[in-house]
């Protein structure tokens, strides 16, 4: 198993480039479900999610060239509709097949997705959904078994809540259905409207893209062919360097990059002191005097990102002052907090608010990854600790972040992957 080795007090400078996001791959490659021809896509960051969503499809029967960011996908082979533990239950997301497996085949079976680290995440809004399409659904041995022999039919899904994954796969599973499919409450991501875009260009009527009303005309069961795709970037990456540049009181570039898509992140940090030079795909970041306290509350986008809690929170470790992060959408999502209190941090929790005095140091020491983003906040207070901070079981961050340790080192981050001695 790999840890990072960060040796702290390095200012940063230089360039970087945005790889492409992985919560709009994931959607985007269950979604060539829905095509029987080749479907070329590009800017796929190499992360393990891409990796093991890939191999899910091979082994329903598609076939995929994958190298160099770049995927060639072809599942006119498909020759099994289920979905088995061994994947599902290595990446939630996977239940992203669900959708395109029964609106194509008629049938399905996937593995319940289980717990999560950061909270529990349930699919039963996805299963009502579905249900409304028509589809009998049932609950076996751990499976999601799924039927609808004579194809879905277009329904109105009200969401009680918003839900990015089931907002993917009903769109998804609308785009084949018979009839119009109205989807309420629908998540409004930059993700979501790559996936609506990629569908809409295949020939499916969909209106209301980035709105949380969308309109699907489906095609009554034809399949689709998709034009070659390019991944947008990824705004998570993208704040994560911004913070990084924060907390360590430097100037970086970042390249290819949608600054629209990180407006908040941009936000909360000219609040704390810094400032920007913002371009059409190209962000500089320039630091604070002095870091200022900032108060945060995560919401569904175009609110500020839980995906972005925990790295913001690492930023205010170091500002005048205190900081008040309300986390409103995952349970356990600040695991991270006890381990920056092991650095020095001075963060008080009382159930989904913390509270964060600033501290005028770090100190080195060893820390564990309990979740993909809590791992990132780890390393951004390695990089201004002082001595050694090694973050161990980073399998996670190796879910999310393109060499991330290689970037860092470009932008002159002391940070070394090594091997833990048995």
């Amino acid at each position: 198993m790999d840890y990072l080795e960060i040796k702290g007090g390095k200012k940063l400078s230089g360039e970087v480039t945005i790889s492409g996001a992985k919560n709009a791959a994931l959607p985007i490659i269950a979604a060539t479900i829905l095509s029987e021809k080749e479907v070329t896509l590009t800017n796929l960051p190499n992360v393990v999610d891409i990796r093991t969503l890939l191999k899910l499809l091979t082994m329903l029967g598609g076939t995929v060239e994958y190298h160099d960011n770049v995927a060639k996908i072809n599942n006119g082979s498909i020759s099994s509709t289920k979905a088995v533990y061994e994947i599902v239950s290595k990446m939630r997301a996977s239940i992203l097949v669900l959708g395109p497996l029964l609106a194509r085949f008629g049938e399905c079976d996937v593995s319940l997705p289980g717990g999560c680290a950061i909270g529990q995440r349930p699919i039963d809004l996805h299963l009502k959904a579905l249900e409304a399409m028509g589809a009998h659904i049932e609950i076996r041995g751990g499976y999601v078994h799924a039927e609808a022999p004579n194809g879905l039919k277009g329904a109105k899904i009200i969401f009680d809540k918003i839900t990015v994954g089931g907002t993917e796969n009903i769109v998804m599973a609308a785009a084949l259905a018979h009839g119009t499919t109205t989807i309420v409450n629908a998540a409004r991501e930059p993700e979501i409207e790559q996936l609506c875009e990629m569908i809409s260009r295949a020939g499916v009527k969909i209106e209301g893209i980035g709105s949380d009303e969308l309109i699907i005309e489906g095609t009554g069961g034809k399949l689709l062919e998709f034009e070659e795709t390019e991944i947008i970037p990824d705004r998570i990456e993208a704040g994560t360097y911004l913070c990084a540049a924060a907390i360590t009181y430097s100037s970086i570039t970042l390249n290819k990059v949608n600054p629209g898509h990180i407006r908040t992140s941009i936000d909360k940090l000219e609040s704390m002191g810094c400032t920007f030079d913002v371009q059409d795909d190209q962000i500089t970041i320039h630091p604070a005097e002095v870091l200022k306290p900032v108060n945060l509350t995560t919401l569904e986008y175009p609110g500020f990102p839980t995906d972005m809690q925990a790295q913001f929170m690492a930023v205010t470790v170091f500002a005048k002052g205190e900081s008040i992060i309300e986390e409103r959408l995952f349970e356990n999502r600040f695991m991270h907090v006890s381990e920056l209190n092991r650095l020095g941090a001075d963060i008080w929790l009382k159930g989904n608010i913390a509270a964060v005095k600033g501290v005028e140091r770090l100190n080195g020491a060893d820390v564990m990854a309990t979740d993909l983003r809590a791992s990132s906040a780890l390393v951004l207070a390695g990089l201004v600790a002082e001595g050694t901070t090694n973050v161990h079981r980073i399998y996670h961050l190796d879910r999310g972040y393109d060499n991330l340790e290689g970037k860092l080192s470009a932008l002159g981050a002391d940070i070394t992957r090594k091997k833990e001695q048995n």
